[in-house]
């Protein structure tokens, strides 16, 4: 069985709706310390959009607030330059307070020291954002294969959440695939109610979802499915087992839920990580290879996994090669500085089929 996939001409392949950030990034200085930093723009929801138009070729969009300021100005370009097509609902800026495109500080760490992430989403543009804001009836009339959302937008605000719902039930009815990525962060959560809220928020979502991205975290602290814990010195995260076992649990409360995939990552410093993922697709079991990364910047590698496999399954690859194009995709990520890609698919292809990283002349 497979994916019931659109194959008709649509104008979009891949649809986002989430907030864009920009990230500031003073490398492997702490910021206590920082004199200069990086800025990238973007957000769970819109890398995905981002990685699959610059990298793998299709049609994407993103539904999303935008800012008229300045920050909003330098997002906007770098939108444009990765190929996404952008649906804005628009807010003015006060000179002042905002409202704001929200500003992430995320150091790499490096060794024994990890990367440190904390936000400033006061008086967020994207947390105003509620239904009604977006013409879906215009947007997904022009055809989309693909929509996709994920748990990072659904914390923002109770209208968020009830944006998503609106986004998904249009979705569906115009015959698109939905996916969501639970992406729960603790520090968001815990800005908007708890860990009890964010699970009746996100199970009210995931009634609508026929694909979800989520680790064990994810799965028990975002919907409340209990499981396994890996706590033992001698266990490894990258046990396929504990997490097709939580699966199990997840589909048998969500039976509208057709996939289910996510990556393994074993953490032995900031830059040394092992690294595999693994999918279920209507009952069956896949697993990728297994690679030691070195890291340059772990920011956005689970999002580089979700655009390389979503790639794979919207152009009818086998579940095996699907998702070890998202291994792949999300491995090179993780060399690059910033949250979005610049691999080729060729690059991508390689690694997955067995690549090295001798010099290519």
């Amino acid at each position: 069985m497979a994916l019931a996939i659109r194959t008709d001409a649509c104008a979009l392949d891949f649809l986002a709706l989430g907030a864009l950030v920009h990230r500031l990034d003073p490398g492997v200085i702490p910021f206590r310390k920082a004199r200069s930093v990086e800025i990238h723009v973007s957000g769970g929801e819109y890398n995905v959009a981002a990685n699959l138009s610059d990298c793998f070729g299709l049609k994407t969009g993103i539904c999303t607030a935008m800012v008229r300021y300045p920050i909003g100005d330098l997002v906007q370009a770098r939108v444009r330059e990765m190929g996404v097509q952008a649906f804005y609902k628009y807010f003015e800026h006060d000179g002042v307070r905002g409202p704001n495109i929200a500003t992430v500080y995320s150091d790499r760490g490096y060794g024994v020291r990890p990367p440190i992430v904390f936000y400033n989403r006061a008086n967020e543009a994207a947390a105003l954002l509620r239904p009604g804001d977006f013409d879906w009836s215009q947007i997904f009339g022009q055809g989309v294969r693909w929509f996709h959302s994920g748990g990072i937008f659904a914390s923002l605000s109770e209208t968020t959440a009830e944006l998503i719902i609106e986004a998904m039930q249009a979705a569906r009815s115009a015959g698109a695939i939905v996916s969501f990525d639970l992406n729960y962060r603790a520090k968001l959560w815990k800005a908007a109610g708890g860990e009890k809220r964010a699970v009746e928020v996100l199970r009210r979502i995931v009634t609508h979802v026929d694909c979800l991205v989520g680790n064990e975290e994810d799965l028990q602290k975002g919907l409340g499915i209990r499981g396994p814990e890996v706590s033992r010195p001698d266990a490894s995260r990258l046990d396929p087992a504990v997490f097709f076992e939580m699966i199990q649990a997840t589909v048998q409360q969500f039976p509208n839920i057709q996939l289910v995939a996510t990556t393994l990552r074993e953490v032995h410093s900031s830059n040394r990580h092992d690294w595999a993922a693994v999918l279920w697709l209507q009952g069956q079991r896949y697993v990728s290879p297994t690679c030691q990364l070195d890291v340059l910047d772990r920011i956005g590698g689970g999002d580089g996994f979700a655009a390389g496999l979503f790639y794979g399954l919207l152009t009818g690859r086998p579940p095996q090669e699907a998702l070890n194009l998202g291994w792949a995709h999300g491995a090179l990520l993780t060399t690059y500085h910033g949250d979005t890609t610049m691999a080729t698919l060729a690059e991508v292809e390689a690694f997955a089929q067995g690549g090295s990283a001798r010099v290519q002349r």
